[in-house]
């Protein structure tokens, strides 16, 4: 794949704000086509859409598996094609890790919904549709909870886990036709996560690099995962060092 993404059409899910509006704009600066989509936030991400210079908005819960294929049918639909599917969409919630009992079966059920089956839905539903291309990618948005013991949540760091793990798992049977790698962010500068000042004081302090990551530095990241062409089963921390100490 060229440095520049001219005549790829991609799909980030939960593009509509955050890391994943992110993406969007740097695939489309780049040349891409863009499916953006969310769950809900419908006019953040018509917004979004509309900036972007070739870009079509779908909403769909990707947790829903008619949800999921139509989204992949809309975004075949609108661009002829589909070269590149980000699977960023995702949810969590905080809950300390010594809180057993507030985790539920239900609180498992939805952010294992979302965060795994709903990304393997919609990888499910493209494959196909990225194999036509002969050099296919695929970049899932895990997160540094996946591949060290932390996270917001013991179910988000399972499911982030999971996440990596699926990754690994699908590089080895979609090749050559389609590449699999992820990005696993440390702790990102977004509206969510505007009030974790002891996480990012500790990460301010213990990562190398001295500061959270933004939105950019992980749509960075994936910009290169999808342009480096002999690459596929990577989990890239994207954690500005942190996992170092």
């Amino acid at each position: 794949m060229s440095q520049r993404l001219d005549s790829k059409a991609a799909l980030v899910t939960g593009s509509s704000s955050g890391i994943g509006a992110a993406i969007a704009r740097l695939l489309a600066a780049n040349g891409a086509s863009v499916v953006v989509n969310s769950s809900s936030s419908t006019e953040s991400g018509m917004a979004l859409a509309s900036e972007l210079p070739r870009a079509l908005y779908v909403q769909a819960d990707i947790a829903d598996p008619v949800q999921a294929a139509s989204l992949v049918d809309q975004a075949v639909a609108a661009f002829g094609r589909l070269d590149i599917l980000v699977n960023n969409a995702g949810t969590t919630q905080v809950i300390p890790h010594h809180d057993l009992e507030a985790v539920t079966p239900e609180v498992w059920q939805r952010i294992l919904g979302v965060n795994v089956i709903g990304t393997w839905q919609v990888t499910v539903a493209a494959v196909e549709h990225l194999r036509s291309t002969g050099d296919g990618c695929i970049v899932n948005v895990s997160s540094w909870a996946g591949e060290r013991p932390g996270g917001s949540s013991i179910p988000y760091a399972v499911s982030k886990a999971g996440v990596s793990h699926m990754t690994r798992l699908l590089a080895g049977v979609l090749g050559p036709q389609v590449r699999v790698n992820a990005v696993a962010p440390g702790l990102v500068d977004t509206p969510w996560t505007a009030s974790w000042d002891t996480v990012r004081a500790h990460v301010h302090a213990q990562a190398p690099l001295r500061r959270s990551a933004t939105p950019e530095d992980v749509a960075e990241a994936v910009m290169g995962l999808l342009t480096a062409s002999y690459v596929t089963g990577e989990v890239l921390l994207v954690d500005g060092g942190l996992s170092l100490r």
